[in-house]
């Protein structure tokens, strides 16, 4: 874990409610693997007081890259900052996704349902070093929902869009998209971040198919290192069903282990 009180935001880029902010946060970066988050402070004073939980979009040794939509407090103060402005933040922190080396040209499926896209490109980028075919879904509830679809084309990763109101590429939920990908060309393993109920259902898809998943579960987490039992849910371990702290022993779990 690193603390960086006055990370640098040089660039900023927005589509709407949308953000992507790159900070020079070389320690962070060194050490982020795909899956991780950071617990950025999103203003100066005292409100909001707790940190809020961000999945590292991208990572480099100059830093780490961050997505988020605004959805509250916290990410509409995060969003006021500008290209310049020092951001106080804790990380990497959590358990990221597995990426198998040599992987042969070995396939991956990757479901992203809005903001949950946002570790999924760091994702894909490494899946990419290690030798697998990623194919990425993105999914909103309408185009200015998907802003990022650009950036994995540009990365080599070949991405096909859903909007549940059919205002761009595939008509209805991304499950529904999954799902028809999933019996036209089985993957090697599947990839998934977004709402519970989107996840929960990809992970029965995942299992009628045969197909390894990992899926990121998104919380409100109070400290992000395991202290205040705030992120908690149904997992099963070695002993048993149990609560699990998705802070420290995820954000990323095996989908067989998941108690929906």
């Amino acid at each position: 874990m690193i603390i960086v009180r006055d990370a640098l935001l040089r660039e900023v880029e927005s589509w709407g409610d949308h953000f992507r902010f790159v900070l020079d946060a070389p320690a962070v970066g060194a050490a982020a693997r795909p899956g991780q988050f950071v617990m950025v402070k999103a203003a100066a004073g005292a409100s909001p007081l707790l940190r809020r939980p961000l999945g590292v979009h991208d990572a480099s040794a100059a830093g780490i890259e961050l997505f988020f939509k605004v959805a509250g407090q916290g990410t509409e103060a995060l969003s006021r900052k500008k290209a310049g402005d020092r951001i106080d933040l804790v990380g990497p922190l959590g358990r990221g996704f597995t990426v198998p080396a040599d992987a042969g040209g070995r396939s991956a499926l990757l479901v992203g349902g809005g903001r949950g896209i946002a570790p999924l490109y760091f994702l894909a980028r490494e899946l990419v070093r290690a030798g697998w075919r990623p194919l990425a879904l993105y999914g909103g509830r309408s185009l200015p929902d998907i802003p990022l679809r650009g950036r994995f084309e540009a990365a080599g990763v070949p991405v096909l869009c859903s909007t549940d109101d059919g205002s761009f590429g595939f008509a209805g939920l991304v499950t529904e998209l999954a799902s028809r990908e999933l019996g036209k060309n089985r993957p090697d393993r599947l990839y998934a971040c977004g709402p519970d109920p989107m996840m929960k259902s990809l992970a029965a898809v995942a299992a009628g198919h045969g197909v390894a998943a990992e899926f990121s579960l998104e919380s409100v987490m109070g400290c992000g290192i395991g202290a205040c039992w705030g992120c908690v849910h149904r997992i099963k371990g070695e002993a048993g069903e149990g609560w699990s702290k998705i802070c420290e022993e995820g954000p990323v779990f095996p989908g067989e282990r998941i108690l929906w």
